[in-house]
């Protein structure tokens, strides 16, 4: 948890800033899950990880696990999808873009605030292993 009065109150961090390291966690875990399930190799683990770093997989993702977010995660995700001034990706329609930058400052901010328990529950729902629809039979975990 962040108690250190110097640093930046989390309130006064951009949805962009939280999207750029929200960036950043779904990279390491997404690397984490590919390694662990035993995937050789840089190439294809670089591969593998487009099915989970990419604007249209992200937006992909935050459907999954909408329903499960609480008031302030949610909150979250729309500051982070409504922030404008990035340009698109030709991969990636505009909303694509907006739900996948949405989806990293939620990322971004729960990492941030140290509730690295709930990121991961949701990277499970947002991307899960067996290929059902994450909701089914997911259970929301309160925070």
């Amino acid at each position: 948890m962040r108690e250190d009065k110097d640093k930046t109150p989390i309130g006064e961090i951009s949805s962009c800033e939280l999207a750029y390291l929200g960036d950043a966690a779904c990279e390491i875990l997404t690397r984490q899950r590919l390694v662990e399930n035993g995937i050789h190799g840089v190439g294809q683990l670089n591969k593998e990880a487009l099915g989970f770093v990419t604007a249209v997989a992200q937006s992909e993702a935050i459907e999954r696990i909408l329903p499960l977010l609480t008031e302030k995660e949610t909150e979250i995700y729309k500051r982070g999808r409504n922030q404008h001034g990035a340009s698109i990706p030709k991969s990636a329609s505009a909303g694509q873009y907006r739900r996948a930058t949405g989806f990293e400052a939620l990322l971004g901010y729960l990492w941030l605030v140290g509730d690295h328990d709930r990121l991961k529950y949701l990277f499970s729902v947002a991307y899960p292993e067996n290929g059902k629809k994450a909701t089914e039979g997911a259970e929301t975990e309160s925070v």
